[in-house]
């Protein structure tokens, strides 16, 4: 996807990665053990040799515990572990006194800033759709700063604080330009792309909320104004609206897409109706020295437990954890074992209009490895 890795440890020399595996919640439990099996099913030429540790988090955890996210998870996650996999949490809609998001605050306190989801067909003929969303992960509305008051008339009034930081901002706009300079450079290699220079989408909504999101807006262009390595990225704009509308209508003028945290998960899970489902669309929740790779659908409660959970998308995040580790070779492997079963189309879930159970899914593809 990107080469753009938080350790550029690829080499000959046998390696041994340890893996925190996160099941979390519903069909994470199902989910993520394919992502192991992968793992342990790639080619012994890349030397690569993996330790996995099962920890904790979830909703389901904190109803047992109290607890969503316990520190020793964290900590392992911090000490003994080169990267992890987290399968999905099922967030309340309702407030539960106590209870906030694991995955949120993994990506807060493993400093884990940007939120990197692919979207691409995997269709071996009319290629529609190949973009990255980049999503800022660390505040936005995000930072669930929220109060609720009684006015003087009886009546309620909820509020939540929208917060954009420089810094963050310009943190989440270089990585998308790095992105967009290594799928040039993938492309320049010979890579299959709809795309023939790159091109960075900036979204916002800086006609309604000048302050904050006209902040993240000029800060990105900034950036790239007083950084001349970033110049032959062409650096466009899109309205929040106009860019869901224009997404669904035009999915193939995008390349690299990046946006506020709100925005793009939005986008993100939006995007996944042009490829089928959300059972297909890998993430990367990525900081200067940590990775998480995380499927991007839910917990699906309505299927946990049938055994029909489409594992795709968290076999193509691991393939992600691999890839901003440094190990883009065994990464690729994975990616075109995937596309091989989705192009023949035979062996699917449900979610994609089979009858094929999640195992025989994963069977599939390390067949294809």
């Amino acid at each position: 996807m990107s080469n753009i890795s938080i350790k550029r440890a690829y080499s000959t020399a046998a390696k041994t990665l340890r893996i925190g595996l996160i099941p979390g919640d519903g069909i994470g439990k199902e989910v993520i053990p394919a992502g192991r099996q992968i793992l342990e099913a790639l080619n012994p030429s890349h030397n690569l040799k993996f330790e996995f540790v099962d920890l904790k988090a979830g909703f389901q955890h904190f109803k047992e515990t109290g607890t969503a996210l316990p520190d020793e998870t964290v900590e392992i996650l911090k000490t003994q572990t080169d990267g992890a996999l987290f399968g999905a949490v099922s967030s309340p809609t309702t407030k539960v006194e106590g209870y906030s998001s694991p995955i949120v605050a993994l990506r807060k306190k493993l400093g884990l800033y940007a939120n990197v989801r692919p979207v691409k067909a995997a269709a071996s003929t009319d290629r529609t759709v190949d973009m990255v969303i980049v999503r800022e992960n660390t505040e936005d509305l995000y930072v669930k700063e929220e109060r609720i008051f009684t006015n003087a008339d009886g009546t309620k009034t909820a509020e939540a604080i929208k917060r954009i930081t420089e810094t963050a901002s310009t943190r989440i706009g270089k990585i998308a330009m790095e992105i967009a300079l290594q799928r040039q450079a993938q492309r320049d290699l010979g890579a299959a792309s709809l795309h023939k220079s790159p091109i960075l989408t900036v979204t916002h909504k800086s006609n309604v909320l000048s302050l904050s999101d006209g902040l993240f807006r000029e800060t990105i262009r900034n950036f790239y104004n007083t950084h001349p390595e970033y110049s032959s990225i062409s650096l466009q704009e899109q309205i929040v609206d106009s860019m869901v509308y224009r997404m669904f209508r035009e999915p193939e003028i995008f390349d690299v897409v990046v946006a506020p945290n709100l925005y793009g998960d939005i986008l993100s899970d939006g995007a996944a109706a042009l490829v089928g489902s959300l059972g297909v669309v890998p993430s990367a929740n990525v900081g200067e020295n940590y990775v998480i790779g995380e499927p991007c659908h839910g917990s699906a409660p309505d299927i946990e437990g049938k055994g029909i959970a489409n594992p795709i998308a968290t076999i193509r995040s691991t393939a992600l954890l691999l890839e901003f580790l440094g190990y883009a070779k065994p990464a690729a492997e994975i990616y075109a074992a995937v596309d091989a079963n989705l192009v023949e189309g035979v062996v699917k879930t449900p979610d994609l209009g089979g009858k094929s159970s999640t195992q025989e899914v994963v069977a599939d593809i390390i067949r294809r490895l």
